[in-house]
């Protein structure tokens, strides 16, 4: 889509701004959703989801994700549990679920069906089960709206009830059978309605991908797989970067589309149909594409609101997806670098911020990194930003999706890309250049950005050379005047390096090297060629939302008009 530049407010920076065109045909398809959806509150929409009742689902395919059996457990002694949050299930109003947006989708979703799936037997949980999808049937069944029919919501809970079906239909009360197919019936049919009206692309897989769950489990499914199938494989071209990635260029979104489509696959097994190429073709450029945001322990790394994924969750949504893949080394349009040396891994964010309409929680990360050796995370970013919640409250998962809450160079204390609300990014970065090359025994990365330039009138410039033993990580930043914008006199800049955790550390006097002890006994030094490294006290947030303290190191220099550089070492000794 064609875009043209202004200034923003806080930084200065160039914005992306969609010219008048593309306003008006965005704002006319956002207007058209929102009249849809209000449509659901009558008749109209009621009659368009009331139908045939189908006397049985064709199929149950298996549910491929693993379940948490704590939460299970939960369940069975009448509580949800979510990221640290606790709810009575008798005390619950499923119309209005005061509850974080997270945990509003996991009762919505029917997500919760996995977890007392592995944590008790049917016999048990058959009643539990049909206990709480009543009770939110009884609130949400007839009365379609917001955010338990919106699309992604609807979708999921087709395909966590269609998995659960001996533990939702094993009751002999007709009259509840029959609300449970009801339900499968009037869902399907929401989505026919609204897949087409989708207006984000993640929306559109969502809701096609609940189409043809429907057209292979409902009876007579003809006509709606074939519209499905051929709209879903376009919602997929839309979303999904041919390297894999998607548009968000967040870890978690990519998680979950592989989820999504892990599940549908499980639908054409359950009923013995082909699973379409399209189908096999995208999960076999997703996984890896995930994987190469790992780290050498296997778990995830902190990008774009993603918290610290541990290897479990990582391995387990590889196996749900039935693919077999090497991490990707290089991604140019998901935007990440990963080099693998020994028993290390470095991965760069090389790539522009996502676009405001498509960025999932946009962080201002641009030319970050994260560095593990072993089982040890050496250098990380603080991450969680997307996991509010709890523990995370909202003014500090803003503060999250800041530069300096990212291991790069923060000029001025400000952002690199402009942070606007509901995670969208505003002006800033608009080019990155990357090279990446091989050079002798270690592999050589330099990328630049332009996210400083009109409001301070400098490039940021970083090389990241990786030893091919992954012993030793050279760095150097660098600011370099801009051609087109003017520079201050001087401007203060920081580099700051977030520490993974258990790392012990020794200060030289001189304050230009720091020992560091890991966890298992093994010592590394970080030295920098200008300026002095302070300590100081940041955070790291795992997969649950829960923030570990921890710490960093930062180098402040004050950059002249004519630009910077500044050398820095992490090594390796023993």
């Amino acid at each position: 889509m064609a875009e043209a530049d202004r200034p923003d407010e806080k930084t200065g920076a160039n914005a992306l701004v969609v010219r008048p065109t593309g306003r008006l045909e965005n704002l006319a398809a956002r207007v058209s959703l929102m009249l849809y959806q209000l449509s659901w509150r009558t008749p109209l929409h009621k009659m368009r989801i009331t139908g045939k009742l189908p006397m049985k689902l064709l199929a149950a395919p298996t549910n491929p994700l693993p379940g948490d059996e704590a939460r299970g457990t939960a369940i069975r002694i009448g509580k949800f549990m979510f990221q640290g949050m606790e709810q009575s299930i008798d005390a619950i109003d499923y119309e209005k679920l005061a509850l974080p947006p997270a945990f509003v989708e996991y009762i919505h979703r029917f997500d919760w069906l996995r977890d007392l799936a592995v944590a008790v037997n049917r016999g048990e949980g058959a009643p539990l089960a049909s206990s709480i999808a009543e009770k939110w049937l009884a609130a949400n069944g007839d009365r379609p709206r917001i955010p338990a029919w919106r699309i992604d919501n609807s979708a999921w809970r087709f395909l966590n009830m269609a998995s659960a079906a001996p533990y939702l239909l094993t009751s002999s009360d007709l009259i509840y059978r029959s609300k449970i197919l009801n339900h499968f019936a009037r869902t399907a049919r929401h989505l026919d309605q609204s897949a087409i009206r989708a207006t984000k692309p993640f929306d559109k897989v969502c809701g096609w991908t609940g189409v043809v769950a429907a057209s292979l489990l409902l009876p007579e499914g003809k006509a709606r797989r074939a519209m499905g199938e051929h709209s879903l494989e376009l919602a997929l071209a839309e979303l999904v970067f041919p390297d894999g990635g998607v548009l968000s260029r967040a870890p978690q979104q990519l998680m979950e589309l592989i989820a999504l489509l892990s599940m549908l696959r499980q639908c054409y097994i359950a009923r013995q149909e082909l699973v379409p190429e399209f189908l096999t073709d995208t999960l076999g450029r997703n996984i890896p594409a995930l994987l190469g945001l790992t780290h050498s322990d296997g778990g995830l790394g902190a990008w774009q609101g993603c918290g610290h994924i541990g290897p479990e969750r990582i391995e387990a949504l590889v196996e749900a997806s039935g693919v077999r893949a090497r991490p990707l080394r290089q991604a140019l349009d998901w935007g990440y670098q990963r080099v693998s040396a020994g028993q290390a891994v470095l991965l760069v964010d090389a790539g522009p911020p996502p676009h405001a309409k498509q960025a999932l929680v946009g962080c201002a990360s641009t030319l970050a990194f994260e560095f593990s050796f072993g089982k040890q995370r050496i250098i990380i970013n603080c991450g969680g930003a997307g996991l509010a919640g709890a523990s995370i409250p909202a003014a500090l998962a803003r503060g999250l999706r800041t530069t300096a809450a990212h291991s790069t160079l923060c000029l001025d204390d400000s952002n690199s890309t402009a942070l606007l609300a509901k995670g969208q990014l505003g002006a800033g970065v608009v080019d990155v250049e990357l090279e990446r090359r091989d050079i002798e025994k270690a592999t050589r990365i330099e990328a630049n950005h332009d996210g400083y330039a009109r409001a301070y009138g400098f490039i940021h410039n970083r090389v990241l050379i990786l030893r091919s033993d992954g012993m030793e990580l050279r760095g150097e930043d660098t600011l370099l005047p801009h051609a087109k914008y003017k520079g201050r006199e001087e401007v203060p800049a920081h580099l700051r390096f977030h520490l993974g955790p258990d790392i012990e550390l020794l200060l030289a006097e001189d304050k230009r090297s720091v020992m560091m002890r890991m966890e298992d006994g093994s010592n590394w030094t970080f030295l920098t060629a200008l300026g002095t490294i302070e300590v100081d006290e940041s955070l790291w947030v795992d997969e649950n939302g829960r923030p570990h303290p921890t710490r960093q190191l930062v180098i402040g220099v004050n950059a002249p008009k004519g630009g910077i550089t500044i050398g820095w070492a992490l090594k390796f000794l023993g």
